[in-house]
């Protein structure tokens, strides 16, 4: 497919992606997907059905099956996009998962909050608690703001849906005393020296270096397992399903399912009991 064509096509999948007010980050991902796609046709001139069927096999032998159907979804987007409709391919099958993995524990989280606060990382420590404290995304931590603190509630608006976010009562102050020694007089808390958004790939980084100091491993320190044990924490308290799914932002109610889950320890654990074996 020649150079001009491809460029014409991404140029136009990009802008129906903002105009349909997708995330910046959804924005890039599904465009680097796309771009992915269209080199491995490499020469080939026109995009066929046979085409993105082999284009799918290639993605099932190289990468997990919850990659390649995430890589899938941005690839039937585009095709829906540019007018190869009839080209989009169905995701893969998964099985449900019985049980979570890899999960950040408590004393774990704990651990982390305690050495940022040893090696005076106040702005990471903070930034950890927000999210574990209040099972934001890290997309939605630039509406964590001076304004919001007052009131202690933040209005969250991405995707064309809106929701308030509740900000305890500690963490508010611990915030407000953060943003006043900081001189941030309004708008978002967790900015750079030069008053920028922090990007989630610095935030990521600045975790991963933490965990290493703490002698937790680094395949659970990410900012989506902060969420995580917000959500397990609060239905493990509350055993409310639909309050959980509002907290979260969730449209769907099968995705705070998830949270509903038992750790892969605790499942060892009711099976071992079961006394089946002689």
């Amino acid at each position: 497919m020649r150079q001009k064509t491809v460029e014409c096509l991404m140029e136009r999948f990009r802008k129906r992606l903002e105009e349909d007010e997708k995330s910046e980050a959804t924005i890039v991902k599904y465009v680097h997907d796309a771009r992915h796609f269209l080199s491995y046709l490499e020469k080939e001139t026109e995009i066929t059905k046979a085409l993105v069927i082999t284009y799918k096999q290639h993605l099932a032998v190289a990468y997990k099956l919850s990659s390649a159907n995430s890589k899938l979804a941005a690839v039937n987007c585009f095709l829906r996009t540019t007018g190869y409709g009839d080209c989009v391919v169905k995701t893969f099958r998964m099985q449900r998962e019985t049980f979570r993995d890899k999960e950040l524990t408590r004393k774990e989280y704990l651990l982390l909050l305690e050495t940022a606060r040893k090696k005076g990382k106040r702005r990471l420590f903070l930034l950890m608690e927000t999210i574990g404290a209040t099972g934001i995304r890290v997309s939605e931590l630039p509406f964590i703001t001076v304004e919001a603190l007052k009131i202690r509630r933040a209005s969250v608006s991405l995707k064309g849906k809106t929701r308030m976010v509740i900000l305890p009562e500690k963490l508010c102050r611990e915030l407000g005393s953060y943003a006043e020694d900081r001189q941030i007089k309004s708008g978002s808390i967790f900015v750079t020296r030069n008053g920028r958004v922090m990007d989630r790939s610095n935030i990521l980084h600045e975790m991963k270096a933490l965990c290493r100091e703490a002698g937790v491993e680094e395949e659970k320190v990410f900012p989506h397992n902060f969420r995580h044990l917000f959500a397990v924490t609060y239905y493990n308290a509350e055993r409310d399903i639909c309050h959980l799914a509002d907290l979260l932002g969730h449209s769907n109610i099968n995705t705070t399912r998830i949270y509903t889950l038992v750790s892969c320890e605790q499942q060892e654990q009711l099976v071992n009991r079961l006394g089946l074996l002689a």
